[in-house]
Formats: structure tokens, C-alpha cells, sequence
């Protein structure tokens, strides 16, 4: 008779706490989940919000969403919106569900019974885009981050005036006491191991950034088939054209986490490029050195493979 392998039977376990200026993992004790639902993630400047619209057009074979994406599929973890808020939001929706998270596998409870859509970027493509993320928050969004009440820790600082300051120490130093890089958001090498380590199990799919850029469709296609959704043949050529990054820019307020109003110039600013390999003309040798190392410390050679190459598996 067949035997479960070691790895076949190797399960996420909660073992940490996230709570910061943005996070708290502990609001994923009081979700209510259903068989069915989907939960898309990523470190963060991943590929989140493209993500999240190929779900969502896929639930709905290319039909405009009924809600704007940040409200369908919420960021369960954010402590800017009121948890109360959130969950009744999430309980009214009556078609399959789709929920943001990005947390490390080791910092919410795992659910056999869920599909979760894993995104992975090279690390140094997540760099650039948090740097235009964070330096485009608006002084209101950074009260907002560091006011509401129930932060632990402290606050988040100002981003720095160079780019080269803010590698230095997001790849140098981590948020958390487990953490060796982030800082000064959360992980996103720990992020990804975190991920990669329970790539054996059939409910997760990992999608690599670079795989959506070189063929949109073929990766719909894969995303389709592993969620279980039949798309009318229809469907495909407006589905594949709603997930474009030209279209979803387009409509950047109904894409942009809450309408792009956190940043400066709004929703065109959160879409600033979508493209990767910018950071070939700014990191210079000794700051991509900093890179290997950390990459060395964090990550196992196949993850660090994929993670910096993509490829489907």
C-alpha cells in the first residue's frame, strides 16, 4: 500500500506574530472562511494588484467587477480599515472569494481546503517598485499609518530622500526580530522561503512575475486551470485584455488600492512602470553585493533560482 512521503505530510504552522505600523496577522483569527475561497499573495510589489484582477476576471469571465478590487478583495491584515468593516464586507459577497495577504506562510493559519495563488519577483524589480511605493505616500497616509490606534512598535520613519540609502537598509536590516532584511516595511526574502518551503503542496501555485510579462495568457490559462474555473470561450480575449497593465492603468482608481488616494498623483502613480530590470542602472556592484548576501542567507538555491529567473513548475 502507498505511503504519504515526508513531504506529502509537512503542514504550515503559525509560529509568529506580525503586528507593525501596517500589519496584524492576528485579524486572520476572526475570518469565518469558506471551502472556496482564494487567497492571493505576495511580499508586497510583487505583482499583488495584477493578481488580484486576473482572479477577479476570472471569477467573473471578464465582466466589469461589482466593486472596486480593494474592496473585493481586501488586505485582511491592513490596520488602516476596521476589521468589523472587512469581515462584513467579506460575508455580504456571495460570489467565490479572493483575499489579499502579505504575510509569510509562518504568520497566519494555513487551510487545506483553500487555493492560495502565490506571486514571486526578483528581489532587486520588488525594490524599485517599493521605492516608488513608499516615497509617494502622501503626509496624510503616513499619519494615517502611524496615528491609528493599536500600532505595535514603532512608527513608520519617512522614506529617505535616495534610493541608495533606503536599499541599504531594506536589505541590510529587518523589521522584525526574525527578520534579516525589509526594514523598514516586513520581509520579503523570509516572505518567499517562507512559501517556497511548502512548494510540495497541491493547493498552492507559485507565478513568477516575469512569466505574466512573457506570455499574460498562457499564465491566465494555468492560473484558470488550478482554480477550477471554467471560462466561456468567449471570455478569454477580454479577460486577457482587462489584466493588461496598459488597461488596468486605464482605470487605475477602481484597480489602485483604495482608489490610489494614499499617494501622490493618485492611482497613475501607484502603476508606475510594471517592468522589470530598472535597478540594472542603479544599484551599483558594492549594493548588488549586499543583495547576494542576503539572497545567500535567506533563500535555498532552487527558490533563489526561481525567485531570480522565474519559470513554471
Amino acid at each position: 500500500m502507498a505511503t504519504a512521503s515526508t513531504d506529502q505530510l509537512r503542514m504550515p504552522v503559525v509560529k509568529h506574530l506580525y503586528q507593525n505600523h501596517v500589519l496584524d496577522s492576528s485579524r486572520w483569527n476572526f475570518l469565518p472562511l469558506r471551502e472556496d475561497d482564494i487567497i492571493v499573495a505576495t511580499s508586497y510589489k510583487a505583482g499583488t494588484t495584477w493578481m488580484q484582477a486576473i482572479v477577479g476576471n476570472l471569477i467573473f469571465s471578464g465582466q466589469e467587477l461589482p466593486a472596486p478590487l480593494s474592496e473585493l478583495s481586501p488586505f485582511l491584515e491592513f490596520r488602516m480599515v476596521p476589521l468589523e468593516l472587512v469581515l462584513a464586507g467579506l460575508e455580504r459577497q456571495r460570489n467565490r472569494r479572493f483575499i489579499k495577504t502579505h504575510l509569510p506562510l509562518d504568520g497566519f493559519p494555513f487551510d487545506p481546503r483553500l487555493k492560495y495563488v502565490y506571486v514571486g519577483r526578483d528581489a532587486r524589480d520588488v525594490f524599485m517598485s517599493f521605492w516608488n511605493h513608499y516615497r509617494t505616500f502622501t503626509d496624510e497616509t503616513m499619519q494615517l499609518i502611524n496615528l491609528i490606534p493599536g500600532r505595535v512598535g514603532g512608527p513608520l520613519p519617512p522614506c529617505p530622500e535616495g534610493v541608495h540609502e533606503l536599499w541599504r537598509n531594506w536589505i541590510t536590516r529587518g523589521w522584525f526580530e526574525w527578520e534579516t532584511e525589509g526594514y523598514p516595511w516586513w520581509s520579503n526574502l523570509h516572505n518567499v522561503q517562507s512559501w517556497w518551503d511548502y512548494n510540495h503542496l497541491e493547493n498552492i501555485l507559485f507565478v513568477h512575475y516575469a512569466d505574466l510579462l512573457a506570455d499574460l495568457e498562457a499564465e491566465v490559462r494555468r492560473i484558470a486551470r488550478f482554480l477550477e474555473i471554467e471560462v466561456p470561450d468567449r471570455a478569454w480575449q477580454v479577460i486577457v485584455r482587462n489584466c493588461s497593465f496598459a488597461e488596468m492603468k486605464a482605470k487605475g482608481e477602481w484597480f489602485a488600492p483604495n482608489g490610489g488616494v494614499p499617494f501622490k498623483g493618485g492611482a497613475q502613480s501607484f502603476f508606475h512602470k510594471g517592468t522589470n530590470g530598472r535597478w540594472r542602472d542603479i544599484l551599483s556592484a558594492d549594493e548588488l553585493r549586499l543583495y547576494d548576501a542576503a539572497a545567500s542567507r535567506e533563500l535555498t538555491p532552487p527558490c533563489r533560482t526561481w525567485l531570480e529567473q522565474g519559470g513554471r513548475f
